[in-house]
């Protein structure tokens, strides 16, 4: 199965993004095309929705080329947390700062009530911003540094989230994260 993947790789194909549905065709999350191979040849998933025009060669056979896959058997997910880190919050944030709204600087994580006042590590406290803000805003809420929040910090949905961590979404994979077309 190596030998099948290795002129993909090479070509950086392999990293292109397939969404992996559960069982009952809720998005779980996005893998890729290799990840998304090794489940349909393990017959762990099947093929929802290919691209027409791509196929994947190998010496013997040509398989679609994977949009949406779908887990053959149910995974049980209690609940879809997005956990609070710096990277998740930039990823939310789409790595601008939330103030001057520059995103070619150094970010740092801010919180809009200092925690020297009470303020908590939260998905509603943190946001993202380049230094130069940071420091111009200091140790005061942004109201008193005159400054105004281009976007509010907000805890992210899931769907949402999944949404963001990637370019462009697959016009097949709509259906399936209830993005209107």
């Amino acid at each position: 199965m190596e030998a099948a993947f290795g002129k993909y790789r090479k070509n950086g194909f392999l990293n292109a993004k397939v969404l992996l549905l559960n069982q009952s065709y809720e998005p779980l999350t996005i893998c890729n095309v290799k990840k998304a191979m090794i489940l349909l040849i393990l017959h762990k998933a099947e093929l929802v929705a290919s691209h027409q025009d791509k196929l994947i060669r190998s010496v013997t056979r040509s398989f679609p080329w994977p949009s949406v896959i779908r887990l053959k058997n149910y995974i049980s997910v209690p609940y879809k947390n997005i956990i609070l880190t710096r990277k998740n919050i930039l990823k939310r944030d789409g790595h601008k700062c939330v103030y001057c709204g520059r995103s070619d600087l150094p970010f740092t994580i801010d919180h809009v009530l200092p925690k020297a006042r009470g303020g908590k590590d939260t998905w509603e406290n943190l946001v993202t911003a380049c230094l130069r803000c940071n420091n111009k805003k200091g140790n005061r809420t942004p109201e008193e540094a005159g400054m105004k929040l281009k976007i509010k910090p907000y805890k992210p949905n899931f769907i949402v989230f999944l949404l963001k961590s990637v370019n462009r979404v697959d016009e097949t994979w709509k259906p399936y994260l209830f993005v209107s077309k």
